[in-house]
């Protein structure tokens, strides 16, 4: 028995990673969007749970290509990693001509953290009261619409919208959250179809209109919206995933060590309802189920560019 003890307490030992600077974990997206918001909350939870020193770098921009380019082309060590998300992860390989990386090969799924729900919102001020009358204005004139970036969930639900509905769209992409929703506020477009984490606060705060949310049941935090599938389109659900991914090579140990630490601090009940409140659901796992994952969500958005036609342009 002591010889059993002895051999796992020496495997666990030679699995483990002990990093001895401070950890890079991109944020592909500018402060105030959903991806932001949650790489801050994983560096500061795994600073007190793990003693690690985790730093955010932001690089947004392309369609939150360029944070990931970065990640994918970094050191194998353990020392950068990347809050990927659908567009970089699941879409853009089917939406751009050409990437300056694969989103297969070039990256190694470490944890995935959750799936987060998204809004279709307008200012306070706005005359559509409900998505039937807005999409029965976009049949009188052109409505512009904001999404975070080409290959988000947000601009292909609203392509697909534009298709099913024979709405008349005008998609205007933004280089993350933060400005597409300071743009909304703005007036400077119609509607946005946000993530929740970065909606919540400001529909609370009056200053925006929800209309219809992508999950498959009413959100807990918006319960009087109604769904889209509830508002009349059969099929409309959608989530935004998030999850860690490492460049490739980057040795399993590593891996296996950052999974483990970024579930540990998934598993708190304080973090699950602090991403619950941002419209943001746990989902852990081991790196093989994420690929798995990771696999089943290409194969449905590969399908949805397809049926609607978008592009990056």
């Amino acid at each position: 028995m002591l010889g059993l003890a002895l051999a796992a307490w020496q495997a666990h030992a030679a699995d483990a990673w002990t990093p001895e600077r401070a950890i890079h974990l991109v944020s592909p997206s500018p402060p105030g969007g959903g991806t932001d918001a949650i790489c801050r909350l994983l560096a500061a939870k795994l600073g007190e749970q793990a003693k690690w020193q985790v730093v955010v770098d932001t690089k947004p921009g392309a369609g939150n290509n360029i944070g990931m380019d970065f990640g994918a082309k970094a050191p194998p060590d353990g020392y950068t990693a990347v809050l990927g998300e659908t567009s970089n992860l699941a879409v853009n390989q089917f939406l751009y001509k050409k990437l300056s990386f694969d989103p297969v090969k070039d990256v190694a799924p470490v944890a995935l953290v959750g799936t987060g729900v998204s809004v279709l919102v307008v200012r306070a001020d706005s005359p559509f009261d409900s998505l039937a009358a807005l999409l029965a204005g976009a049949k009188k004139k052109q409505l512009a619409y904001a999404s975070s970036g080409n290959g988000t969930v947000g601009h292909l639900v609203a392509e697909n919208l534009r298709v099913t509905a024979g709405a008349n769209l005008l998609h205007v992409p933004y280089k993350g959250g933060g400005p597409a929703m300071a743009d909304m506020l703005g007036g400077q477009v119609d509607f946005y179809i946000s993530s929740l984490v970065s909606a919540l606060p400001l529909i609370h705060s009056g200053k925006l209109r929800a209309l219809a949310v992508t999950s498959g049941a009413r959100d807990v935090s918006l319960p009087n919206v109604p769904t889209f599938v509830e508002s009349g389109f059969k099929g409309f659900e959608y989530y935004t995933l998030y999850g860690v991914v490492v460049p490739a090579k980057t040795p399993a140990h590593i891996v296996r060590t950052m999974n483990r630490e970024i579930n540990r601090v998934l598993d708190s009940a304080e973090v699950r309802a602090s991403l619950a409140a941002r419209g943001v659901y746990v989902r852990t796992g081991t790196p093989e189920s994420f690929n798995a994952f990771l696999d089943g969500e290409r194969k449905k958005w590969e399908a949805l560019v397809k049926a609607t036609g978008a592009t990056a342009e």
